[in-house]
């Protein structure tokens, strides 16, 4: 909760703080990296640099975090927050690097804004920074407990066992440890950092859901291979799958994530889009080990068959629950127009149970449209969860 003398303030700042976060993001990352290059090289994605999704999703938390403090100052932003921290976990971000952002940020904001930034203003606002800052140290920090490591200290050394490819731009790696260690338990939904040294000596991070249950003696991932964008964008994916074979070994991180169904009885609905199928393919694997009875609503959109990675997978995982129902949409269905609807995904017709939890994975605007549909159904927005691949744009577009 923000101090009595700094909710007047940031409420009659937070307007020109928020016309100006646009620049005032752009600023910080460049200040920060001229400082400290090496945060560009091996840990921030260089590809969302280049196009300004960080900057923008920085931005958006930002606003959205000072919005809440001030519309409801009994309530923690918890969603929001265990989103981020669960990406930061996944990275390896430690308590040390909150203050080098600290300082960062605020000679951005005291650039920007000039004269506007009286002690009183950069008090208020620091204030704010603090509180998020400190909450998500502490959510990370249980977070790095809970998977058994020290802070930071989330990479594992994971020799590729197994490479198969999914569809033309996406290929499925089986990971087991290098030291011949046993795995730490995952929960469904969640996902691994993966760091690749790449030809110019940067070590790159880039995240992939665990596209099948916990419970094996190795793990897997799927990638696609971002073949769209400019500048640097998409080179994790483009050097594994051009380079990385079975015998290699890769820097892995401890599985995070916050998109796993709690344990229960009650209906589910699992919808995605392109990759965005990869968490759900864990979830529905995990159902089907257990025995799980569950109603589960299932949605795949596609562009078309060939497009569609674990497709025979996806649809033998719903065969196998009784619960389960199975909705398909292609943009381009070919041959497979009497499996799939043609078009985008569509919710208006489906039958939706009461007591209804919903988990979405695919682009921003599949989940947005998506959300709506939901939102309009009567789905209370508290059961609507959601997982991003790459920076939260949610919030920045909202």
């Amino acid at each position: 909760m923000l101090s009595e003398q700094s909710v007047p303030v940031v409420r009659a700042t937070l307007p020109a703080v928020g016309a100006a976060i646009g620049d005032i993001t752009e600023l910080f990352y460049r200040k920060m990296f001229a400082a400290h290059p090496e945060l560009l090289r091996d840990l921030f994605n260089r590809g969302n640099q280049a196009s300004g999704e960080q900057q923008r999703a920085l931005a958006g938390s930002i606003a959205a975090f000072a919005g809440m403090l001030l519309d409801r100052p009994d309530e923690r932003p918890d969603a929001m927050l265990s989103r981020i921290a669960h990406k930061h976990a996944s990275l390896g971000i430690t308590s040390d690097q909150y203050k080098i952002v600290h300082r960062h940020l605020f000679a951005a904001i005291a650039e920007v804004l000039g004269d506007a930034v009286t002690p009183e203003v950069a008090a208020a606002w620091d204030e704010v920074y603090w509180l998020m800052a400190n909450a998500l140290v502490a959510i990370e920090a249980r977070l790095y407990e809970e998977s058994g490591v020290a802070e930071g200290e989330v990479w594992r050394r994971m020799e590729i066992v197994g490479r198969r490819e999914q569809s033309p731009d996406a290929v499925s790696f089986d990971l087991r440890p290098a030291d011949g260690l046993p795995l730490r338990p995952f929960r469904p939904g969640q996902y691994v950092s993966v760091q690749c040294e790449l030809p110019d000596g940067a070590r790159q991070i880039r995240q992939y859901s665990l596209s099948r249950a916990p419970g094996r003696p190795d793990r897997r991932i799927t990638v696609k291979r971002v073949r769209d964008g400019a500048g640097p964008e998409g080179e994790v994916s483009s050097w594994l799958h051009t380079h990385a074979r079975e015998g290699d070994v890769l820097s892995v991180s401890e599985p995070f994530g916050d998109l796993s169904p709690a344990e229960g009885e009650g209906p589910l609905l699992l919808a995605s889009a392109g990759i965005g199928v990869t968490p759900m393919l864990a979830i529905l694997d995990d159902l089907a080990a257990t025995g799980s009875a569950r109603p589960v609503i299932v949605v795949h959109a596609d562009r078309g068959p060939a497009d569609h990675a674990h497709r025979e997978e996806q649809r033998a995982l719903v065969d196998a629950l009784p619960g389960a129902r199975f909705h398909l949409w292609y943009e381009e269905p070919g041959d497979a127009a009497h499996e799939a609807a043609t078009g985008r995904a569509d919710l208006s017709g489906l039958e939706l149970p009461a007591d209804l939890t919903a988990y979405l994975c695919g682009p921003v605007p599949f989940m947005r449209a998506v959300r709506g549909d939901l939102l309009r159904r009567g789905v209370p927005a508290g059961a609507v969860h959601y997982e991003v691949f790459g920076p939260d744009l949610w919030l920045a577009e909202s």
